[in-house]
Order: C-alpha cells, then structure tokens, then sequence
C-alpha cells in the first residue's frame, strides 16, 4: 500500500496550504491552458509535481499522465507497462475555499488491461482514503481507510429501487449541468414516489467526480449520474475500479457496462484517452443502475 501512504503523505503536505488559501483569499489561480473553462491553481500544478517525483523511486518506469499536463514517460523503458492516472486536485475551486479537496492516483496494466491501484483521497474530512486494488490471489477488493488508520474492507450492497434513493450529479454548472438535470422528468417523478408508509425517500445530491464513485462503494449514497458532458478519464477511472472492487456497477447511457480497460494500450492510446469523455450511471447494484438508465432515456 505506498502508493495510499504516498497519497495521505501529500494531502497531509497540502492540506494547510489550502487553509491559509481559503482563511487569506489569496487563492493562487493560474491560466488554465490545457482546460480553458476549469479552474486551476498553483495548488494543482504544486501536486502535480510533487507526485511525479515521489511516484519516480517507487515505480521506477511509468507513464505518466496527468491532468495538469500531456503524458511523459518516466524512467529508462521507453515503452513501459504501468501508466499511473493523476487528477492532483479534484474540485480545486472548493478546496481553496477550504470547503471539499480531493485528488487521485490510479496506477494501470497495459499488459493486464486494467488498474491494479486506485486511490482517492478526501483532504478534509475524517474518511480519508478510498482504495481499490488487487490481491496476490488477482482479487480487486476495496478499502475506506480513516484519518486515524482504521481500515474498512467495502462490499456489496442490498439493493434499492431508484424510489428509495440517493442520486448525486455533478450539479454545479448551472446551465452546463443543473438545467439539464432539472429537465429529467421521469427520473425526478420516481425519485418523489412516496413508500407505503406515504414518505418520500428519494434524493438529489451533488457530489465531485471519483469520490462520487468512493461514497457509492461504500454506501454513503446509492448512484451517481452523468449525462450531460461525461466525465474524463481522471475523473472517472479511479473511482470506477474502486467501485467494481466493491461489486458495484457502471454502465453507459445504452445501459452496456463501461470497461475497466481505459485502452491505454500504446502512449499514443493514452493521449487519445486523456480527450476522452464517458457518460454514465454507476450504483452500488445492476438492478438500481438499469432502472436509471431506463428513467433517463424518459
């Protein structure tokens, strides 16, 4: 597990340069070139560096493909098999505010055409690390480790109809995400059917790329949604192994299941994927996701 240790050892690195932001105001934002309409900050590409250096003794060889800047081999193997996938610092408008951070490394086989370590570390509060990763047995599993070390293995969860849950987008933007959330009618009407007892218990909740897929995993919330620009590859894949490691399901707006495999298969491929993005519905069951995808196309 160095490679979650690595992540707690960033956060904790980062964590009061991101108060003193929030508390001064002085928020650091820099000229984002790469994504003109993303917000980034000095805070970002500080990560950005600092974990291309620290992954540099433990990996040796990788590709590596941030966010922050077009994917670079690593080390002496011109063509080496682990890509290791870095979004810094997710949702890096609210974490110099002090209000939620997170940040994400994935490190992926080409040979196996899948990852074989994800982390996603929540930089504010007290479940700090979500982790997917394989076993000596080649068994994904999935982890929430806390602030003060515990460690929780995830698993499957009962499974809920869409009526009796909470759903979370990517909601922020208003006319680029909320309207067309809004305009979701059948899935709103479902989400308001009363049990029997007359209360109704379906919800709408915001929640921020990978770790949307974390809290699923670990049943904090039951489905997350995105429909309108998909995700890119950063925001999704970290949390995506995470949730299979712990028996959930992602599938396409056609309701087919979205591949572990990321086609990362030459550095050409990784360039590609890194314009890439993926709509979907991920939920803790298959029976709660086809019943989303199904209100969606309503």
């Amino acid at each position: 597990m160095k490679i979650a240790e690595m992540v707690r050892s960033v956060m904790l690195e980062l964590r009061p340069r991101l108060v003193e932001a929030a508390l001064t105001g002085r928020r650091g934002e820099s000229e984002n070139l790469r994504h003109a309409d993303n917000f980034l900050s000095e805070h970002d590409l500080w990560m950005h560096r600092r974990y291309r250096e620290l992954l540099t003794p433990v990996l040796g060889a990788f590709v590596y493909a941030s966010e922050e800047a077009e994917p670079e081999v690593i080390g002496d193997d011109p063509d080496p098999d682990l890509c290791v996938l870095v979004d810094p610092l997710d949702t890096s408008e609210l974490a110099v505010r002090g209000v939620l951070g997170y940040t994400h490394v994935m490190v992926y086989s080409r040979a196996a055409a899948q990852p074989v370590i994800a982390v996603v570390g929540d930089i504010f509060h007290h479940l700090q690390l979500y982790v997917g990763a394989r076993d000596e047995q080649g068994v994904d599993r999935a982890f929430v480790v806390t602030a003060d070390g515990e460690t929780y293995e995830l698993g499957p969860r009962p499974p809920k109809r869409l009526a009796e849950s909470m759903v979370t987008n990517f909601l922020m933007k208003p006319g680029e995400r909320f309207l067309p959330l809004s305009q979701k009618t059948q899935l709103m009407n479902t989400l308001d059917e009363p049990s029997e007892d007359g209360k109704s218990r379906g919800r709408i909740g915001v929640d921020f790329g990978s770790v949307s897929l974390c809290h699923v995993a670990a049943g904090m919330t039951e489905a997350v949604i995105e429909f309108a620009k998909g995700f890119a590859v950063w925001d999704l894949a970290p949390g995506h192994y995470i949730l299979h490691a712990a028996g959930g399901t992602v599938l396409d707006l056609d309701g087919d299941p979205v591949p572990l495999d990321y086609r990362f298969g030459s550095f050409d491929e990784i360039t590609k994927a890194m314009d890439r993005r993926q709509r979907f519905v991920a939920a803790g069951s298959s029976e709660l996701a086809a019943e989303i995808v199904t209100a969606l196309r309503s």
